[in-house]
């Protein structure tokens, strides 16, 4: 019988309100949920991957174990039992630490994985700990940390009501917004284009927002920290500081206006790649506007300076007032408040408490820089990595020098995967753990509704019943927790099993419903609040609309004097590397390398949606991005297979002669590379491009965050030899 089925897609961070039209057990259509008041029937084309996902046949639902003759099927007691005791014995023997842990950006996109995964990371007792912040938004939690006192607490575009919007190596048309949970975005920014307002772009590449843009600008790669120290150059010689009701919990402002002075527009032109009037030009413009947003992403934040660019940014919206204010950047107002949580248990976030052992880069929030994992494995002594615990994640092709950590992990005594498909990393593991997928379980956007441009509440029930003998992600978090504490007496493990019960009766709904109770809009609120509820907001399908980003400082300040910290010592004390970089530029020789960044295309989504033929179906999207002029110096035709060779390793790419590039740079992107022995994806093997992770350099971090660089890679690029 047919039905219509409603939710939130959660593939990428947009949280798009979806419909999905069903007879029986099979999907007829997927179509963006008019009604939904958020996405307001807008969706992108990874929408109907849902379907494609749930039905690939090389899909896993049951625990796998390698053999010398291939995968073999196990049952799920036999699975739990042997990855909690081959973790124990490697603990036994050489320590807590031995076991390493990484955890993929999927983590965040599903509601099970976060509330469960905590208590599993708990019982790995291991400080070897990574994911993919260190390859994504570290800077912006670092920033966040040592501003506002807390990692979580993360500025969102207050988007809808901006009068200019400054978006620097972001890509919002194609990422559907990144701590920027917009759907629709395209129209969302010729909305404000309609009100007058204006949209600048800085970019290597002329991107699909830029074509949007009232402006774009090329910059260098890895340059933009010298921009914006530029920018605020002119903001305080101009005297065009206006902090507004800021200025009475902020602190710093005259630290920085003595560290500006050191870099005047003509100072960092040449570096940047902006002539000195445009930089001026830019910064009193942004000044000039009712209401203004510095904004940057991926691009801003995986490259040499990213610690930099990710606080200098919130120091322009702090100082021209356009913090926690309307048209500015914003806090949310979740349901699920993570902040108010963590704050409660003294749990704000932590940097650099520790180092890494081999390289000696800083922790964050109890995490690694992934770039060390590989070194992490190889490198002999007391605290090695012997075993591996991976989690919704593809590091071999998501992390720095791919080819290097993929070896690496053929060094491990054992390793254990949560995952659903034999991919490029999990083909490594001695035992795969496959938990149900989106369209199997229940969800809602715990982590995405925290940087969201509007308070919005949605909970998508499951479509289907699962597989028989299958497991949600919360319930093998739970069955591998359970075993691994129960390591003492008797009275542990009693302990243990009662713990165990009332978690697997509570499940992830449950814990969600406590959650939403006494949060914000829970019974607190009452009498005249929504009181929210799994039962209210299942009540809603469409979603919740809980109104607009509201200003919310200095009470949700979360640092001790409840100040704003416009300086913190570890971003001053970073500076002198950018100065010592700027001289060092200028003096430099050209030696006819060229900078690699990445990009992203609307209908991928890092490497796991390129099993499905609907995202990977077309033109070759895994091209080479090269300026016709520094095509036509190293005399390379459009279509030519070229050869992209830095310190870390090379490949092939077919060439694409295009003048979106600025010169001198060159873009690859990211998530391809499926041609490795033992890959089970069949869709993707013949389609399977380049990994341009197999030619960033894992030792090129930023090396105040430990951000890898992603961004702005020296590379050569020749002709490849038939």
């Amino acid at each position: 019988m047919a039905r219509t089925h409603f939710r939130a897609c959660n593939l990428c961070e947009a949280m798009c309100g979806i419909a999905i039209d069903v007879d029986g057990d099979r999907v007829l259509a997927i179509r963006g949920d008019k009604d939904d008041p958020f996405s307001r029937g807008h969706i992108c084309p990874k929408a109907v991957a849902l379907q494609d996902v749930h039905d690939d046949p090389d899909r896993l639902k049951w625990p796998v174990r390698r053999t010398t003759s291939g995968w073999q099927r196990i049952g799920w007691d036999e699975a739990f039992d042997e990855v909690a005791r081959r973790i124990r014995e490697i603990q036994s023997a050489h320590g807590a630490n031995a076991v390493g842990l990484y955890l993929g950006n999927p983590t965040v996109h599903n509601y099970g994985s976060i509330l469960f995964g905590l208590p599993f990371i708990q019982s790995l007792r291991t400080r070897s700990r990574y994911s993919a912040t260190s390859v994504d938004q570290l800077p912006h939690m670092l920033s966040s940390l040592q501003m506002f006192g807390h990692q979580m607490l993360l500025t969102v575009p207050d988007l809808d009501r901006t009068q200019f919007f400054l978006c620097i190596g972001g890509n919002p048309v194609v990422s559907n917004g990144s701590i920027m949970t917009a759907p629709d975005v395209a129209h969302r920014l010729e909305d404000l284009r309609k009100r007058g307002g204006r949209l600048v772009v800085v970019d290597p590449r002329r991107t699909e927002t830029a074509e949007l843009a009232d402006t774009h600008y090329f910059i260098r790669p890895g340059t933009d920290a010298a921009l914006l120290l530029g920018m605020l150059h002119v903001m305080f010689a101009a005297d065009k500081i206006r902090l507004g009701r800021l200025a009475d919990f902020t602190d710093g402002l005259g630290t920085v206006r003595d560290l500006a002075k050191r870099f005047p527009p003509e100072r960092v032109a040449d570096f940047t790649g902006l002539p000195a009037e445009e930089i001026t030009k830019l910064a009193l413009d942004f000044c000039a506007a009712p209401s203004a947003i510095a904004y940057g992403r991926v691009g801003a934040c995986t490259q040499e300076f990213g610690g930099l660019v990710g606080w200098l940014l919130t120091v322009i919206n702090v100082v021209t007032g356009n913090l926690d204010r309307v048209g500015g950047m914003m806090f949310t107002k979740p349901a699920v408040d993570f902040v108010a949580i963590a704050s409660a248990s003294g749990q704000t976030g932590h940097y650099a408490k520790s180092k890494s052992r081999v390289r000696g880069l800083p922790e964050f929030g109890g995490e690694f820089p992934v770039s060390t994992l590989a070194e992490e494995i190889e490198t002999p002594g007391d605290g090695q990595i012997k075993a591996l615990v991976t989690s919704a994640g593809n590091p071999v092709l998501s992390t720095p020098n791919g080819a290097r950590l993929a070896k690496a992990l053929d060094l491990l005594d054992f390793m254990v995967s949560i995952d659903i498909y034999v991919n490029e990393t999990t083909r490594h593991a001695d035992v795969i753990l496959p938990p149900t997928f989106s369209l199997e379980h229940e969800n809602y956007d715990v982590a995405l509704s925290t940087v969201a441009i509007r308070n919005v509440a949605k909970y998508s029930p499951a479509l289907f019943e699962p597989a028989p003998d299958t497991r949600h992600d919360w319930q093998i978090f739970l069955e591998l927790a359970s075993r691994l504490d129960a390591r003492g007496g008797a009275a542990q493990r009693a302990a243990v099993t009662a713990k165990k019960a009332v978690m697997s009766r509570l499940g992830a709904k449950g814990l969600l419903d406590l959650m939403l109770r006494a949060g914000p809009y829970g019974v607190r609120s009452l009498p005249f609040g929504p009181n929210l509820s799994v039962a209210k907001v299942e009540d809603a399908p469409h979603g919740i609309d809980l109104g607009p980003l509201e200003p919310c400082f200095p009470a949700r300040l979360n640092t001790k004097n409840k100040r704003i910290a416009l300086a913190p010592e570890v971003f001053l004390h970073d500076v002198p590397r950018l100065d010592a970089k700027l001289d060092e530029s200028a003096k430099a020789k050209r030696n006819g390398e060229l900078s690699l960044i990445g990009r992203r295309d609307l209908r991928t989504n890092n490497s796991w949606l390129h099993n499905s033929t609907r995202m990977v179906k077309g033109k070759d999207r895994c091209t080479l991005l090269m300026n016709p002029a520094d095509a036509k110096k190293r005399k390379l035709a459009d279509g030519a297979s070229v050869r992209i060779e830095s310190r870390a390793g090379a490949v092939v790419a077919k060439l694409q002669v295009s003048d979106d590039m600025m010169p001198g740079v060159v873009s690859l992107p990211h998530g391809w590379g499926h041609s490795l022995e033992g890959v089970e994806l069949r869709v993707a093997r013949a389609h399977a491009g380049v990994s341009i992770n197999d030619v960033v350099d894992e030792l090129a971090v930023d090396p105040l965050s430990g951000t890898a660089v992603l961004n702005g890679t020296p590379v050569k690029v020749t002709a490849a030899r038939a």
